[in-house]
Order: C-alpha cells, then structure tokens, then sequence
C-alpha cells in the first residue's frame, strides 16, 4: 500500500461451514403415509369390485350420479347398493343378493331359497307377447318400418321397458320440447300395446349434451319437459293418468353413446312395471 493514503485495508473473512450428520426432517414419512393410504384404498376397491354383482356397482354408481323424479308419485331415491327404485318389484323382500321374493336374476340364483313365481312368469311371458307385436317379431308390427329405427326394446327384472331415440335422419321433438307426428305416432302404438297389459307405466326422458357451456344447465328442464309432454300425450290419446306411476328427468347424465352431443342421447324410456 503506497504511503501516506488514507485508504482502510479492505479485510476479508472467510467462514468454513461444517455440515454434521443429523436430522433431516421428517417429509419423507408424510410421502410414505400418503402413499400408503393410496395402496389400501386401491386394494379395497379392488376387493369391493369382486365382492360385489354388476347390480350392486351399478347402484352405487347411480348413487352418485343424481336424476330429477319429477312426478308426485316417485319416491326421489333410490336404494343405494340395489340400484332399484322402490317401486320396483312393489318393493318386496330381499332375497339373497339383488334379487326378491317375486323376482330373480341370473347372478342371484346361490341367493338362498329363491324360487320361481308362476305368476313371474306369466308377465315375463306378456311381455314378451307386447314386444313380438310391436317390432313385429312374429311378423306384423303396430309400428311403421321406419319408426323401427327408433324403437329399442328389452324385459328387465323392472318390466319391459320400450326406447325410443332420435336418429340423424328424424327427431322426436322440435323446438324444444313440442312433439313431433313421428312420436305422437309411436307413442299412439305404445298405447295400443298398452291395452295388452294392465301394468303400470314410468316415463323417462333423457337428452345430449349442449355444445355450449352456459350459466343453467338445461339439460335437466328440457328433460323434464320431454318427459312430461310424452306423459301428456299418452294421456290425450287416452290413457288414464293413475297407470303412470313415476315421471323423471335424467339430464344428460346416462348417455349411451360416447358421443355425448350426438342424437342417440335424446331418448324416452316408457317402462311397463312388472306388478
């Protein structure tokens, strides 16, 4: 350093740090933990997949996948692990798994002491008689050819339940929900079916998808709307209105293809209630 400056010296001082063994925290246990719980969950859905029949995982499915029962005689529920209404099978006794005293299906057959009704039977066999008439599976048809691509049909432990969905050629509403002559023409032959049997009827309705996400779904009003106007026009070409039994709205909660937008989501279901 010259002389006679009047510059400090500038010190520098070095600090060693000696990093010691020793605890490190304990985030690796809240991973562990985490990771564990994960494990458990999974081995338990997986036991519950195999613990349980199709009919048991579809009811808890619907369980959390709510629909509108928009008619004064539905119950608004569901039993959560049958997956049934409470009008189906009139609510009677469990027998075994899934099925009831009046009622069995295939996977409850190692129920218990499930025994066939002949009374069972002999819906099963009406239903079976209204089916053949109306999609003309023993010949002649109460329905057009060209309504029959609109029509599915298929008897279930709940009745025989009859579909009717919209093609991409034809629609079964316009405007919303005013009816077209395609459903007041299908719907009058479901009513001369109807005359076969003296079962009670539920009335469904389900709809698409909207291509455009609004502030109000309107999936569940126009539903809604579609549901009771098929039950309003049954009722006009003379059905009584006490064999309706229930009215609901699904929204666009249980589309059947993957489309979700596409015309084969907007359906009506008429079910004939076994007794």
């Amino acid at each position: 350093m010259a002389s006679g400056s009047n510059v400090a010296p500038v010190i520098i001082k070095r600090k060693k740090v000696v990093v010691e063994d020793g605890h490190h925290g304990g985030a690796w246990k809240v991973a562990y933990a985490d990771f564990v719980t994960a494990m458990m969950a999974f081995f338990m859905l997986m036991w519950l997949l195999n613990a349980t029949t199709e009919k048991q995982r579809k009811g808890i499915a619907d369980y959390f996948s709510p629909v509108a029962p928009i008619s004064r005689m539905s119950s608004g529920s569901d039993d959560m692990f049958m997956g049934d209404s409470v009008f189906a099978a009139d609510v009677l006794p469990q027998m075994g798994v899934g099925a009831n005293s009046l009622h069995e299906t295939d996977g409850d057959a190692s129920g218990g002491d499930n025994k066939t009704d002949p009374e069972a039977d002999a819906q099963t066999d009406a239903f079976s008689e209204v089916k053949e008439v109306l999609l003309a599976l023993g010949g002649e048809s109460l329905l057009e050819d060209e309504w029959l691509r609109h029509v599915v049909s298929e008897i279930t432990d709940e009745g025989l339940v009859l579909e009717f969905h919209d093609t991409a050629e034809a629609a079964l509403f316009e405007n919303g929900a005013e009816a077209t002559d395609l459903l007041r023409s299908i719907a009058y032959a479901v009513l001369e079916a109807a005359a076969l049997l003296p079962n009670d009827m539920a009335v469904e309705a389900h709809v698409a998808t909207v291509p455009v996400v609004q502030k109000t779904d309107p999936t569940w009003d126009l539903s809604s709307d579609r549901a009771f106007k098929l039950a309003d026009v049954l009722q006009g070409f003379g059905l009584p209105s006490d064999r309706i039994r229930r009215v609901t709205a699904y929204g666009d909660r249980e589309p059947v293809v993957d489309n979700l937008m596409a015309a084969r989501n907007n359906r009506l279901v008429i079910i004939f209630l076994r007794h």
